[in-house]
């Protein structure tokens, strides 16, 4: 065989298991989506392409990428999933700002910049005949959804703590850090608020459901709380016994990377209020591929889009009644009374503006101020 025929062959094979993998996730997903207009595929198809700006890693979501293209051939998905909520938004109001090219899609778990994205003007209005089957709280004038409930949680080195120190809510974790000031000292963590968009998102949402929040941030600042941008490098840490403990985690990532390679992770749902998060999606009032850009934000609030967010991804659906590993009802038990979903409307945005930050990032540089040296 020459070499022509042979890099021939093998080009081949890895189109022929691109299909292959692209057709098994088909059938794999589930139903169908729900009364797709047909005018609108075609125009979408005639776009040809959607861009999408996320914060679920590029890796990650592949499995909604290659459904997505099973289920409309011949439009791409121009995906961007590999920056933090606070770069993303800087990025996508700039580029706005510039009039350049954008995103025809936003997707992101920093709820409050999202909805500060929609009510500064940036997302149009866009009915989705998959809206039927979401929460009522779950859709914001037709301009904002919500596709996921991912839970934030406490995380923990299971080899390090011990079962009776394990804090079971927001008071326990304050008496910890008060009882063993010593050894927790620059062994907890936690987001960086300043830097991002999600932590400082739950720590105005903590600031409404924790009287008692300023002991805990003062408690925090005496344990020499070590701050980061990320989920995964906080879990990481955990793991290996960098830290101890990490507060309001990302749980659905937490509880995932527990069962597949961090396997030391604790998970503790909060018992007197664990807040419950959600990815929030919108249609840009600049996209460039409007039609494609609806047909994704229909994927993604459908069964089968939900379906594959619930299994491949291991987030928990928005829809009740989807058959998937993650589901919304298995979320409910798993938290039970005590769960708190972060509303979606405008006072998410409302957080953002002065005084209100000022308030909330101000409480938190005092805590935290005397490590800032070590960051």
């Amino acid at each position: 065989m020459n070499k022509e025929r042979y890099h021939a062959g093998i080009g081949l094979a890895l189109k022929l298991v691109g299909m292959i993998a692209v057709a098994l996730a088909s059938l794999v997903a589930g139903p169908a989506l729900a009364d797709s207009d047909p005018a609108l595929v075609a125009a979408a198809r005639r776009e040809g392409r959607v861009v999408v700006y996320s914060v679920l890693s590029n890796k990650a979501a592949q499995p909604l990428i290659a459904d997505f293209q099973a289920v409309y051939p011949g439009i791409e998905v121009d995906y961007d999933g590999d920056k933090g909520s606070t770069e993303m938004d800087a990025r996508f109001r700039a580029e706005s700002a510039a009039g350049k090219f954008t995103a025809d899609v936003v997707w992101s778990s920093a709820m409050d910049m999202q909805m500060k994205l929609v009510g500064d003007g940036f997302a149009t209005p866009y009915r989705s005949p998959e809206a039927a089957g979401l929460p009522v709280w779950a859709n914001y004038r037709n301009l904002a959804y919500a596709t996921t409930q991912e839970p934030v949680v406490i995380v923990y080195n299971r080899d390090l703590l011990a079962p009776a120190d394990v804090p079971r809510d927001h008071d326990g974790l304050a008496a910890l850090l008060v009882r063993q000031p010593e050894r927790l000292k620059g062994r907890i963590t936690s987001f960086d608020i300043e830097k991002s968009g999600v932590g400082y998102m739950l720590a105005a949402q903590d600031s409404l459901a924790n009287r008692k929040q300023a002991g805990l941030l003062a408690a925090f600042g005496r344990a020499g709380l070590r701050q980061s941008g990320g989920t995964g490098d906080m879990l990481t840490g955990i793991n290996n016994g960098t830290f101890l403990l990490g507060y309001n985690m990302m749980g659905a990532y937490a509880l995932s990377r527990g069962r597949k390679d961090l396997l030391r992770l604790g998970v503790v749902f909060p018992a007197d209020y664990t807040l419950v998060l959600s990815r929030v999606a919108f249609v840009s009032k600049r996209a460039t591929h409007p039609n494609a850009a609806r047909l994704w934000l229909d994927y993604l609030l459908s069964a089968r889009g939900q379906k594959v967010l619930g299994d491949a991804i291991e987030l928990y659906p928005i829809r009740a009644g989807v058959k998937a590993r993650f589901t919304a009802a298995g979320l409910q038990k798993a938290i039970g009374p005590a769960i708190r979903q972060v509303p979606l409307d405008m006072t998410l945005a409302a957080a953002m503006d002065d005084p209100t930050r000022s308030r909330i990032l101000a409480a938190w540089r005092k805590a935290t101020g005397q490590i800032a040296a070590a960051q």
